[in-house]
This record gives structure tokens, sequence and C-alpha cells, in this order.
């Protein structure tokens, strides 16, 4: 009888204190995925190949057709190739904002962490927030260092860009165009939660779909191709779009912003209501 109480009396205040303990604020929840981020290899390497795929064939595709695009028979503007790398710079977004969350699911990590952080949406939000930061940064750096390596191709044949305009909303906007990517590709890993799926889904989205639609004929064909999320944000990065039928530059990424919310709060709703 004796020893029943004692251990009921020393049982209760250890379940006070773990009572007590409050619940990590978003700022601590923000530092422990930064922690995360900056710690894993693959970011590193993710980042590097944006880096060098953006600028490195924005260079290599204005050193190639320089010649030709001061040319009569160009038909073609320079500003449509002074962001041309980012096109397939936008494919290292999508693989960092995959494996920010579903690294998470395929390890169990994201159980600890949903453990450590019980409101899941502090979770979500703060993964959105470092992914959309760190590729904005990213992006708008590898856009103006391939501008000055591409422009000095330009320059010699008398058709450079001056850094002003569409130009500097171009390089801005490759970084806001990335960081979408980013967020966008971050909501579907919640949703799907596997890596090769969510890579998988959002290319096919943003770079398959976005061109097959263009079969669709007539009225609805040309909405679903100004539509499609990698067509409506993608004019935000270039000061001239291969596609004059795409949307503006800030109706796109209007819409682009749109559907980024979308998933996000998609995304926000599946995390509360499934298990880990």
């Amino acid at each position: 009888m004796s020893t029943t109480t004692l251990s009921a009396e020393t049982e209760r205040p250890a379940a006070r204190d773990l009572a007590d303990v409050p619940t990590p604020g978003f700022g601590r929840a923000l530092q422990a995925e930064w922690v995360k981020l900056r710690t894993v290899r693959s970011t590193g390497w993710t980042l590097l190949a944006t880096f060098v795929l953006g600028a490195g064939l924005t260079i290599l595709m204005c050193g190639l057709n320089a010649d030709w695009l001061a040319s009569d028979s160009a038909d073609e503007s320079p500003g449509s190739f002074i962001t041309w790398g980012m096109m397939i710079a936008q494919i290292c977004a999508v693989v960092l904002g995959a494996l920010v969350v579903t690294s998470e699911y395929a390890t169990g990590m994201i159980r600890s962490t949903f453990a450590a952080v019980p409101t899941r949406g502090r979770v979500l939000a703060a993964k959105a927030l470092l992914v959309s930061v760190v590729l904005f940064v990213v992006g708008t750096v590898t856009a103006l260092v391939g501008y000055a390596g591409g422009n000095y191709f330009l320059d010699r044949q008398g058709i450079g860009m001056a850094l002003e305009g569409d130009v500097l909303r171009a390089m801005f906007g490759s970084g806001l165009f990335m960081a979408g990517i980013g967020l966008f590709t971050v909501a579907v890993g919640f949703i799907l939660r596997h890596t090769a799926g969510t890579i998988s889904a959002v290319l096919a989205l943003m770079l398959i779909l976005g061109n097959m639609v263009n079969l669709v004929p007539g009225t609805i064909g040309d909405w679903l191709v100004k539509l499609m999320p990698g067509n409506a944000g993608s004019p935000i990065a270039t000061p001239v779009s291969f596609n004059p039928g795409l949307l503006g530059p800030w109706t796109g990424v209007g819409v682009f912003g749109l559907e980024i919310a979308a998933l996000l709060v998609l995304a926000w709703v599946l995390v509360r209501r499934r298990d880990a």
C-alpha cells in the first residue's frame, strides 16, 4: 500500500513537468529546419548544380547564338536567351523542394520532427519559408551571373542588353520563379510523401504537360497553356518570352502564386489529418 502510494506520488511531478514544457514556437521550428537543410550534403550539391546549369547554360547559349541573333535572319530576341539556363535550373529547384520534405518521410525522421513540434503546420511553414528564401537568393544570383557572362557575347555583336527595365525584372523574377517552384514542390511533397513520386509529378506538370496542352484545340487549349503552373510562372523570369501567347509576367506570377497557395492549403490539411 505504502509502496504504491509512494510510486504514484513520484510519478505525478514528472507528468506535471512534461505538461509544463512549452510547444516550440515558429522561430525554434525554423532554426531546426535550417540546421537540417544546411547540414545535408544534397543541399549543397543541388544548389551547386542550380548555379552551374543556370549560369553556365545561359552563357553557353548566348555565346553560341550571338552571331545568329545579330543577323537579319534571327527570329528571336536576345532577351529570350539572357536567362535561358534558368529553364533547366528549375529541375534543381524541384529536387531541393522534394528532398526537404520527402527524405524525412523515407527515413521515418518525420515522426521525430512532429514529436518535437506537435503543431505540424509550423513544420510545413518553416520548410516552405526556408526553401523559398534559399532558392530566391540562389536563383537571383545565378541569373545575374548568367546575364553578366551571356551579355559579354551579345555586347561583342552590338546587341547587348542593359541591366534595367525588363532585364532587371527578369533577374529578380528568376529568383521569384525558382522560389515558387520550390514552394510548389514542398506542397506536393507533403501530399505525396514520396521522393520519386514528387519529383516525377512536378516535372511532368511543369515541363511535359505544360507543352502537351498545346495539342488541345481552340480557346480551351489556349487557356490551358496559359494556366499551367510552369507556363504561368515562367514569363516573370525572362525579358522576352519564347511564347508570346503566355500571360504577362506579373499576371502570370499572380496565377502561379494562387496555384501554389491552393496546394499549400491542401498539404496543410493533409499533414494535420494523416498519421506520420
